[in-house]
C-alpha cells in the first residue's frame, strides 16, 4: 500500500513506524506488527504503532520516527509503500531460551544483532533478559553473548601494555576509579577507563568526572587522549563499544533486574572492546551490595576470570568490603571534591577511599609486573603521596577540556543543606547502602550535579546525643523536603548503646 511519507521530529529509540488506525484496519496491521518498508531502492523492516489522532499522522500518510527516516533517506511528501513482514528468527529463539533450553552461538548472535538493528521490540528485548534471570547462562552461552556484543560496534587499539579495573557497582560513594586510572597512567601502562552514566546508584564514575571535565567523545579523540596522557575516564556511550550493552542496560533499568549472564557478558565486552590485556574487577561483598555473601563472591570471580580467559584478558578479581559506602560523600560534585582532596592530601583522606584505591591499583600492578607480587598496594601508596597520581589526573582533566588547576572548594554543591543528628549516646551498628541511596537520589542525584550526601559517623564510630551522622545536600528546596522525608520514616545511619529495648515497655 503506498503512502505519503510524515517525518515526526522525535527520536523514538527504535525502529518503528505510525499509522492510522483506519490505515491500519484496511492493511489488516494491528499494533507492533512488523512490516517491511520500501522506500526508492532501500528496504527495512519496523515495528508497527498507531495513532486515532488525525493530526498527527493523517489517513494516507506514515510517520517515520528520526531513525528511520534518517536510515531510509525519507523526505516529507515522499511516496513509501509498506507490507506486512515475517517475524525475525531471534524471536523464535528467545521463545525457546523462555522455554529454560540451551541456546546455540548462531541463535544468540541472531538475537544480539536483531536487538542492535532495533528490528526487536523492547517487549522481545525484555523477554530475553527474563529468561536470563530466570533460567541462566552456561559458560558457552554467555561467551557467545559477550562476543555477539563485542562485534557490534568498534574495537579500540592501543599499543604497549593496556589494562582497565572496573566495578560491579552497587555501593554508593565508590569514586575510586578517579585515583586509581592517574596511578596507573603514571606508570607508562595504558588505562582507557570507559563507564556508563549512573542506572540506580546516586552517581556513577562518568557523572562525577563529568564535575570536572567533558566525558564524551569519539573514538579517536579518546585514543589519542590516551596515548597523550596515559589514561581517561569517558562515557562509553558515545565510543560505539558494544552498543548491543546499552540497549540491553537501557531495557534493564526500569525492571531493576541485571541478570548474572548479561552482567558479565554486558562488563566483558566493553573491556575487550577497549582491546585490554588486563583487567581488575572490583566485587563489592556486603549487606546492601549486589553480592552479599563471600561465596556468592568467590563464584562470580571464577565465571569472570573463565570468561576472559576465553576472551584472551587476564583477570584478576578483588572482593572488597561493601557493607557501607566508601569515603564520606555519596552525589557526582561531593565525590568530585573527595577524590581530588585525597589526591592531594592522601593523608587525610577517608581511609576506606584510599585504601581500596590502592589496594586495586595494586593487583593491576602486579598482574603486569610492574610490582611484585604481595607488593603492589605499597607501590600505588607510594604513587599517591609523591603527588605523581595528582599531577597525572590533573592532566587527564586538562586533555579532557576541564580546568587542570581546579580546587576542590571551587566545586559547587547544593546550597540547600539538612543536617541528621543522633538522638543517643552510642555506637554507629548500621549505614544503609540502599536508603543512602535513596535519599541522595530524591535529593536530585545524579541528575542535579551539586546534591547528595556526606556522612560524618559510619559502622564503628563512637557518638554523642545530638552530634551530626551526615548532611543533605540539594539544589532545589522541594528536592531536599523529598531528602528528609525519607531521613525521617527510614533511619539511614543506625546508633545503639548497650540497652536495646525494656519489657514491659513501661
Amino acid at each position: 500500500m503506498p503512502l505519503i511519507v510524515k517525518v515526526l521530529d522525535i527520536l523514538s529509540g527504535k525502529r518503528a513506524i505510525i499509522l492510522n488506525k483506519a490505515d491500519a484496519l484496511s492493511l489488516g496491521i494491528e499494533l507492533h506488527d512488523r512490516v517491511k518498508v520500501v522506500h526508492e531502492n532501500k528496504t527495512s523492516t519496523a515495528l508497527v504503532e498507531i495513532t486515532e489522532d488525525p493530526k498527527l499522522v493523517p489517513n494516507g500518510q506514515i510517520g517515520f520516527y528520526k531513525e528511520i527516516a534518517t536510515e531510509m533517506g525519507a523526505l516529507n511528501g515522499e511516496t513509501t509503500e509498506i507490507s506486512v513482514a515475517k517475524i525475525p528468527s531471534s524471536v523464535i529463539y528467545i521463545r525457546k531460551k523462555l522455554k529454560g533450553k540451551v541456546l546455540s552461538t548462531e541463535e544468540i548472535t541472531s538475537i544480539v544483532q536483531d536487538a542492535v538493528a532495533l528490528n526487536l521490540s523492547e517487549l522481545e528485548t525484555v523477554a530475553f533478559l527474563l529468561a536470563q534471570e530466570f533460567y541462566g547462562m552456561n559458560m558457552d552461552e554467555i561467551e557467545a553473548l559477550t562476543k555477539g556484543m563485542l562485534k557490534t560496534g568498534k574495537i579500540l587499539e592501543l599499543p604497549g601494555r593496556v589494562v582497565d579495573k572496573h566495578s560491579i557497582g552497587g555501593v554508593p560513594g565508590n569514586k575510586v576509579s578517579l585515583l586509581i586510572v592517574p596511578i596507573i597512567a603514571s606508570t607508562g601502562l595504558y588505562i582507557p577507563k570507559t563507564s556508563s552514566r549512573a542506572i540506580t546508584s546516586p552517581s556513577g564514575t562518568t557523572d562525577t568526572m563529568s564535575v570536572l571535565a567533558n566525558v564524551q567523545f569519539s573514538i579517536d579523540e579518546f585514543k589519542t587522549m590516551v596515548m597523550k596522557v596515559g589514561g581517561a575516564i569517558v562515557w562509553g556511550g558515545s565510543l560505539n563499544l558494544a552498543p548491543a550493552d546499552d540497549i540491553f542496560i537501557r531495557v534493564e533499568q526500569p525492571l531493576k533486574i541485571d541478570p548474572r549472564s548479561q552482567m558479565l557478558a554486558s562488563i566483558m565486552s566493553k573491556k575487550a572492546a577497549e582491546g585490554i590485556s588486563y583487567l581488575v574487577l572490583d566485587l563489592p561483598t556486603g549487606k546492601g551490595a549486589k553480592v552479599e555473601t563471600m561465596e556468592q563472591a568467590n563464584s562470580l570471580a571464577t565465571d569472570f576470570i573463565e570468561l576472559g580467559r576465553r576472551l584472551g584478558i587476564t583477570v584478576k578479581c578483588g572482593i572488597t568490603y561493601g557493607g557501607q559506602p566508601i569515603g564520606r560523600a555519596v552525589g557526582p560534585a561531593l565525590e568530585a571534591i573527595e577524590a581530588l582532596k585525597a589526591l592531594e592530601h592522601p593523608d587525610e583522606a577517608s581511609k576506606s577511599l584510599v585504601g581500596k584505591s590502592t589496594a586495586l591499583a595494586g593487583l593491576l600492578l602486579e598482574i603486569t609486573g610492574y610490582a611484585r607480587r604481595g607488593e603492589g598496594a605499597g607501590v600505588a601508596m607510594d604513587i599517591l603521596k609523591s603527588g605523581k597520581a595528582e599531577k597525572k589526573f590533573r592532566e587527564i582533566i586538562d586533555a579532557q577540556g576541564g580546568d587542570p588547576q581546579i580546587k576542590p572548594e571551587e566545586i559547587q554543591v547544593g546550597k540547600y543543606t539538612y543536617q541528621f543528628t543522633t538522638e543517643t549516646d552510642g555506637y554507629v551498628t548500621l549505614v544503609d547502602n540502599d536508603i543512602i541511596k535513596n535519599i541522595a537520589r530524591a535529593a536530585g542525584a545524579p541528575i542535579e550535579k551539586g546534591s547528595g550526601i556526606v556522612i560524618h559517623a559510619k559502622q564503628g564510630y563512637k557518638v554523642e546525643k545530638g552530634q551530626v551522622l551526615m548532611e543533605i545536600y540539594a539544589e532545589r528546596s522541594t528536592k531536599l523536603q523529598e531528602a528528609i522525608a525519607i531521613c525521617n520514616n527510614i533511619r539511614p545511619i543506625v546508633v545503639e548503646n548497650m540497652l536495646l529495648s525494656t519489657v514491659p515497655e513501661y
